[in-house]
């Protein structure tokens, strides 16, 4: 059995280098996932509110508790306050939420999804209603748009919803709290001013999308990396169908074979060496496995070099339907609030 190794974040908790993304993971296919993944060693489970598959992800938890494969203090359990829920007296109730769905006392970290909030709508209250999707638990509208298909948002301050973080860490419901989606300049503010500091940030993070500036400045400030996407998302629905996978690019495929081992381990083990944790997703047994085999080896630097090299600043995810809100972080030269 593998495992992964742990990196001490500025809270003094420890994190798996490791997690199983569950992002697209498919019902009826991410309970299954979540109970091999826990089988063969992993102890981090990444979720969200969003993804819509908690309750099932909760189940198999709970079974691996059960069968005494882990204790509830053994799984590291993410989960991420969705962009509905930034008005402070919503705040506690996303997290209720989750915690339900996950049949759990509290989370081991839970991120601010992004720093955009969105209106906290039933379908009733949306002019049109006939093809939105709500969330199956509450019936919450969960990515609320007007008739021009731009999100309908709430300006709530992310200083503001993060000090409703930091009290759901003084109530227990949270042992670490962390930020998702932000820019440099939205974390350099928040940091000033809170009172708990952010323990990780969760960004996208691939050979394509190489965020060095980003990684440095979260190391400046002692805030853990989580890289969402390591494999660029191949299987995001808005992929041109010309796109290649990132796996099949011929540096990385050329370095596979030199060290004896998967493309898709060494875009990890890349990763890693550049001081991130990863939340690879997959429901298949056999690459949920393989994923956890990437700490007895190492790439050389001159490696390590050619696969930054590929960098495109290549963003899978902009959230293009947010670009007019008063806090999308992915502004050219971004200024707070404009």
């Amino acid at each position: 059995m593998s495992k992964a190794t742990e990196i001490t974040m500025n809270d003094g908790r420890k994190i798996p280098s490791i997690g199983l993304g569950t992002w697209k993971s498919a019902p009826g296919k991410v309970g299954r996932a979540v109970e091999a993944a826990i089988d063969c060693g992993y102890r981090h489970i990444d979720c969200a509110w969003l993804y819509q598959n908690e309750d099932e992800i909760g189940d198999a938890i709970q079974k691996k508790i059960n069968e005494g494969v882990v204790k509830r203090e053994d799984v590291f359990i993410t989960s991420k306050l969705w962009n509905i829920f930034h008005n402070p007296a919503d705040v506690e109730v996303g997290v209720q939420e989750s915690l339900s769905s996950l049949k759990l006392d509290y989370l081991d970290l839970y991120l601010m999804h992004s720093p955009m909030g969105y209106k906290n709508l039933k379908a009733n209250e949306l002019a049109s209603s006939s093809d939105v999707v709500v969330s199956k638990n509450s019936g919450r509208v969960i990515m609320p748009r007007d008739e021009s298909d731009h999100s309908i948002v709430d300006e709530t301050d992310y200083l503001d919803v993060w000090r409703e973080l930091e009290k759901l860490v003084d109530v227990g419901l949270v042992k670490s709290i962390g930020i998702s989606n932000f820019s440099i300049q939205q974390i350099e503010r928040l940091y000033s001013e809170a009172r708990i500091k952010p323990a990780v940030h969760q960004f996208e993070l691939h050979p394509y999308n190489s965020q060095t500036a980003m990684l440095d400045y979260c190391a400046e400030k002692n805030i853990t990396v989580t890289a969402y996407s390591p494999f660029a998302s191949p299987d995001r629905p808005w992929k041109p169908k010309d796109e290649l996978p990132l796996t099949c690019d011929p540096v990385i495929k050329e370095i596979a074979t030199k060290v004896g081992r998967s493309t898709h381990q060494v875009v990890l083990r890349y990763l890693l060496q550049r001081k991130a944790t990863v939340t690879p997703k997959s429901v298949t047994p056999r690459n949920i496995i393989s994923n956890l085999q990437v700490f007895d080896f190492e790439l050389s630097e001159d490696d390590v070099k050619k696969i930054l090299a590929l960098n495109k600043n290549h963003r899978i995810l902009s959230f293009f339907w947010d670009a007019n809100h008063k806090y999308y972080p992915f502004k050219t030269d971004y200024k707070e609030g404009e």
